[in-house]
């Protein structure tokens, strides 16, 4: 019986096979003991009218071997299709995306030579759910989902990476100054937990003051957790900051399957042209390695990369006079790598990963969530209007109501425009028109919001959403 893992290997588009070949190459000198499977994915699949970009049988590869190295894919432009890794990493429920960001100074080009980041973001919600719409002439809307399951995954992820890795901080990045229900929810839950991990020293940031800070001192930060969209945004300046978007490898995690990439593109107008850098890839094998639990063969393959960058053995896009010793091409940069296997860095900290459960991070743990007291006490309707100023609106408005709910208020674009808005306020033709029971803190019903909205459409307004308010154990689920 083979001891060989079994993984999916994906050699995508532009320069994608070169890099994925140079890897592969790599890890299989240094012993990997891997079954590959090969799936097809990326622009050929696109263009022959998948608009996912992956063909219904690779699935059943993924659900098999569980373990997903992905080359960069490119995807067509225009209209109708996909982002195949989103895709990917909703539909396998890959919910933490690990990017380690670390400076190689002083054998690549970094203003921050101390840099050592790891960026653990949320991989499945927030404004990636994708779930939009277009409410009127002028409005479009993007809903933002942060739920508490969502939160405690990839928290709790955040603080148990840290203890395998001997990581002795992790900082929250959030904006619930702004956002108070969900990214105030993201941060109450990162209290929460931070509170099981005394041993481990814990920090929360608002998001633009915490950016700042990572780009002008970012050795004050190891392990940063956050939300989906700041997550993407801010690996990327982290990855950029060490010298090379090029060196930084990821892996996006789940409780079922796991994929292991480079962070950069396909890059189609550098593809057959043997120059590629593989160093991005190769870094995310070496994760995927640490993941099957080839301990031995990610600390030699790692090593061996990093020994050859001291040696000043360097891709073009790493190159300089007088700090390079030599210009090597894709696969002359790979077998310089394999050259060097079992050798170890005098300058760049060398890496030893362990085969000890203490390397193993558990994935998908969070908490049952109970059940609160959910009480109805208003509703939201949203409509399009544009036939005159806020104060015509209101008064036009005012008095369609019914004997449960009459209107309290109204904004537009999140500022209070009725009752008593001032006429300098910008506005659009997307009326936020907030309803209660006049008897302040009273229960209604959905029967009632129905009659609302009848006599809504009866006088003539043109209602395009609603919005139910709910207090939730006496607390109100909604924004003021």
């Amino acid at each position: 019986m083979s001891n060989k893992v079994p993984i999916t290997v994906a050699h995508g588009d532009g320069i994608g096979p070169e890099i994925m070949d140079a890897t592969l190459k790599i890890i299989l000198a240094a012993g990997a003991q891997i079954d590959i499977e090969t799936i097809e994915i990326g622009e050929k699949v696109y263009l022959r009218g998948n608009s996912a970009g992956i063909e219904p049988g690779a699935w059943d590869s993924l659900r098999r071997t569980k373990v997903f190295l992905k080359a960069p894919i490119t995807t067509p432009q225009g209209g109708g299709y996909k982002s195949l890794n989103v895709t990917t990493r909703k539909t396998l429920g890959l919910y933490a995306n690990v990017r380690p960001c670390i400076s190689y100074h002083p054998f690549v080009k970094t203003v921050h030579p101390k840099m050592d980041i790891v960026i653990i973001r949320e991989n499945e919600e927030d404004l990636y759910a994708g779930i939009e719409h277009r409410q009127t002439d002028e409005v479009y809307q993007c809903l933002k989902l942060i739920t508490r399951p969502g939160s405690e995954k990839i928290i709790r992820y955040a603080f148990e990476f840290a203890r395998a890795n001997g990581r002795k901080k992790v900082t929250c990045f959030m904006k619930d100054n702004i956002m108070k229900l969900t990214d105030g929810l993201f941060h109450k839950v990162f209290d929460e937990i931070a509170a099981e991990y005394p041993d481990i020293e814990n920090e929360s940031w608002i998001v633009d003051i915490g950016a700042a800070k990572m780009a002008s001192t970012p050795e004050n930060f190891d392990v940063i957790v956050l939300e989906n969209l700041y997550g993407d945004i801010l690996s990327d300046v982290a990855a950029m900051m060490t010298g090379s978007v090029g060196l930084a490898g990821s892996s996006n995690i789940g409780e079922h399957c796991s994929m292991f990439e480079a962070i950069h593109g396909s890059a189609p107008r550098h593809a057959g042209q043997d120059k590629a850098n593989p160093s991005g890839l190769l870094l995310g094998a070496v994760l995927m390695l640490i993941h099957i639990k080839q301990f031995d063969v990610a600390t030699k393959v790692h090593n061996a990369f990093l020994k050859t960058l001291e040696d000043g053995i360097h891709t073009y896009d790493l190159y300089k006079e007088g700090l390079s010793k030599k210009k090597v091409g894709t696969n002359e940069y790979a077998e310089a790598i394999i050259a060097r296997l079992g050798q170890k860095p005098t300058t760049l900290k060398a890496v030893n990963y362990q085969a000890s459960d203490t390397n193993v991070v558990e994935t998908g743990k969070h908490k049952e969530t109970f059940r609160a007291k959910k009480e109805l006490v208003g509703i939201d309707v949203f409509i399009d209007w544009k036939k005159g100023t806020a104060i015509e609106f209101g008064n036009s408005l005012k008095d369609v109501k019914t004997k449960n709910l009459e209107l309290q208020m109204i904004g537009n674009r999140g500022t209070k425009v009725w009752p008593d808005g001032l006429p300098e306020t910008f506005i659009t033709d997307h009326w936020r028109c907030r309803y209660f029971n006049p008897e302040k803190g009273k229960i209604i019903s959905n029967s009632d919001v129905v009659e609302l909205l009848d006599a809504i459409n009866k006088a003539g307004f043109d209602f395009i959403k609603t919005e139910h308010l709910y207090n939730f154990d006496g607390e109100a689920g909604y924004s003021l």
